[in-house]
């Protein structure tokens, strides 16, 4: 049983959720038996341990089979559940095709041959008519039906091929290939009748940008009573470990939903929660820990709608927070937003100021597409003017922002090095362009804004806090060749963070990131002559 398995019956007993957990032990993994993989081979004793009622039952007898689950039935009529249920069955053939196991050499024949000898195909019929219940007619008729039903089907689905005795699936049935990568996110249409503000307008109030997280979670939680919160040490403390639920917990205790640690767990959980209806909000308590999700967000939520043929949505936000230079070392310090730019489903955003964080979280919490929330820790406690009444906005997803117009290069960010590149471009006397990118996937990337302004500079510098390896850079440096290498004057700059992760030591941690000094060093490089352009 993989780790998300203990996970997810942890989570249902800690919330009494009426589940049945199925375990159909056939016995191997591909080549690999279960006592080479465990010493406890009884799977139900993972459930007892767990405080979940557990029963094993014959998965090759039907009566017993239905008996374990109608004992599951009055366990959760009784308790609420959840309950583990391990049926004890077979795998006949090799994990892929016709060929036995016993072929490759890692089970005997004789072992094929005493459970091929309980398969319910053969003896349920058999019991059945022993007892009374079919009789031999009877019994052929269902065997009858069965058969026609599948062989009705292979004939919709299936030809002879030509100058072959072979059949073939119908031509006209597979797939358009241009098709392939349809369906991987949506287009936004369900954001058309949202209202999109530029900028805070006349009346405004300066508020923290914690503030602003915690005020635009609460809002929305009463705008919708389907988005619920998940995370660890969400529910206490005053709104969580940072106070970005604060508010939420006293309005709304019973969808501030406490995790333990797991979270691929709770990831999970809230891809299920998104496809059942609700839009969940998951907290990561800092950005390293989506390594820890990556089989769910990744391998799940990232490729669902796209397995599905694009009908399925997963309107799910993770809010990750980033935290470099807390000192923490370097599994609580990672931006993770890179990583999810390998998975074209996912919308990252990444807000500068509070008025952006409220128009991009708003946007996201009505997309229907999973999206990523970057929240940098360094940001928290700076203020920004938002609009004085007004919490409902929003922020095209998509769409870049010129912090700072300039002649002399471009500099491309996102997060807190755009204030940090304001400040290194006065600091280098360089008239740059800064620009805020806001949105970090590469669909979304906001072109017509970049490219106005390296037509305009011929120069383009890629300034980044986070770690090299993880880092935008490579991406964006590839687009910007492709699409605009004529009109660059010089090659494509970039500053990043070192090779390594920041660690506890101040002064190796304040060395591992992007800063100011490093902009600026870089500005002079690309703009020698300094000054306007």
């Amino acid at each position: 049983m993989a780790g998300a398995a203990y996970e997810a019956i942890n989570l249902a007993a800690l919330h009494t959720l009426p589940l049945i957990f199925f375990l159909e032990n056939n016995l191997y993994a591909v080549s690999t038996h279960v006592a080479e993989q465990t010493r406890e081979t009884r799977l139900s004793g993972r459930g007892v341990m767990l405080g979940v009622p557990s029963v094993e039952c014959d998965g090759m007898d039907l009566v017993a089979t239905r008996r374990a689950m109608q004992w599951a039935r009055e366990i959760i009529r009784d308790t609420g559940g959840p309950v583990f249920v391990e049926a004890h069955c077979y795998r006949f053939l090799h994990q892929s095709g016709p060929m036995l196991g016993s072929q490759f050499g890692y089970r005997s024949k004789e072992e094929e041959a005493s459970w091929l000898a309980r398969d319910p195909l053969a003896t349920a019929p058999a019991r059945l008519k022993r007892l009374g219940i079919l009789s031999s007619d009877e019994v052929a008729d269902l065997d009858a039906r069965a058969r026609s039903v599948v062989e009705e089907a292979e004939a919709a689905l299936t030809e002879q091929a030509p100058d072959s005795n072979g059949t073939r699936i119908v031509p006209a049935l597979w797939p358009d290939l241009a098709t392939l990568d349809r369906g991987m996110r949506g287009d936004l249409s369900e954001l058309a009748g949202e209202r999109f503000r530029d900028g805070p307008g006349p009346r405004v109030r300066e508020t923290r940008y914690i503030d602003a997280i915690a005020e635009t979670l609460l809002r929305n939680m009463e705008r919708d009573t389907r988005v619920v919160v998940m995370g660890e040490d969400v529910h206490r403390l005053r709104g969580g470990v940072s106070g970005s639920t604060r508010g939420a917990t006293e309005r709304f205790p019973r969808r501030v939903l406490q995790m333990p640690i797991c979270e691929n767990g709770f990831v999970g959980m809230a891809l299920g929660a998104s496809l059942c209806g609700l839009r969940p909000v998951v907290d990561i308590m800092f950005g390293d820990f989506c390594i820890v999700a990556a089989d769910q967000l990744f391998n799940g939520i990232a490729k669902f709608r796209h397995m599905f043929g694009g009908d399925v949505e997963t309107p799910l936000v993770i809010r990750a927070r980033v935290s470099p230079m807390a000192g923490y070392g370097s599994q609580h310090s990672m931006d993770p937003s890179a990583l999810f730019t390998l998975y074209p489903a996912w919308r990252i955003i990444s807000p500068s100021t509070p008025f952006d964080y409220v128009g991009l979280m708003n946007s996201a919490m009505r997309c229907n597409d999973p999206c990523v929330v970057i929240e940098h820790q360094e940001l928290f406690q700076t203020s920004g003017p938002l609009p004085e009444d007004d919490l409902d906005y929003c922020v095209p997803l998509g769409k870049a922002r010129v912090a700072r117009e300039g002649a002399a290069c471009t500099v491309l960010t996102y997060s807190i090095m755009v204030h940090r590149c304001i400040e290194a471009a006065e600091a280098a006397g360089v008239d740059a362009e800064i620009i805020d990118l806001r949105s970090l996937d590469r669909p979304s990337l906001d072109w017509d804004t970049i490219g106005a302004s390296i037509r305009k500079t011929n120069r383009v510098l890629i300034a980044e806090q986070t770690m090299r390896g993880t880092s935008h850079g490579p991406m964006l440096a590839t687009e910007i060749s492709d699409r605009l290498f004529d009109w660059l004057d010089a090659e494509i700059a970039r500053v990043t963070g070192s090779e390594s992760a920041p660690v506890v030591s101040k002064p190796l941690n304040e060395a591992a990131v992007g800063d100011v000094a490093k902009v600026a060093a870089a500005l002079r490089r690309l703009v020698p002559e300094r000054g306007d352009a």
